[in-house]
């Protein structure tokens, strides 16, 4: 789908993030800049995550506290960008990952590719010559 906006991004974000029950796992595949973390905002807005969403490229992961079902659960949202090796951090996202109480958000997760589930969602995200996006999410795909 075309996108025109980082509203229409977040909203995006949003409408998936409406969808997810825990656990599940969101891999996010785009260039720099092309909007991973907005539309990791939205997600997170749809879950009742009042916090602010940022980037979690120098920290390599974020965790956000939502209620879901009347329990807490978690949002943790990884990005492997500046990671050239996973090392401990391989052993952190596989235990996210089993955790029934998590959803997982994974950009750049190339080096971590064999611990994702392969029915987890992926959304493609590819920055248009005219500044839009084009959107593509597949549901259980590896």
């Amino acid at each position: 789908m075309k996108i025109n906006s980082e509203a229409e991004l977040i909203e995006v974000g949003a409408t998936l993030g409406k969808e997810l029950n825990t656990p599940a796992v969101v891999e996010l595949v785009g260039d720099v800049g092309a909007g991973k973390t907005t539309f990791t905002r939205g997600l997170a807005q749809s879950l009742g995550v009042s916090e602010n969403i940022t980037s979690p490229s120098f920290t390599i992961a974020k965790r956000y506290a939502f209620t879901q079902q009347n329990s807490q659960k978690t949002l943790v949202h990884y990005d492997f960008y500046r990671l050239p090796d996973p090392g401990i951090m391989y052993e952190e996202i596989a235990e996210e990952i089993a955790n029934p109480d998590s959803i997982v958000v994974v950009e750049w997760g190339g080096d971590v590719a064999d611990l994702l589930p392969k029915k987890h969602i992926m959304v493609r995200i590819k920055v248009l010559d005219d500044g839009g996006r084009e959107v593509e999410i597949n549901r259980g795909t590896t």
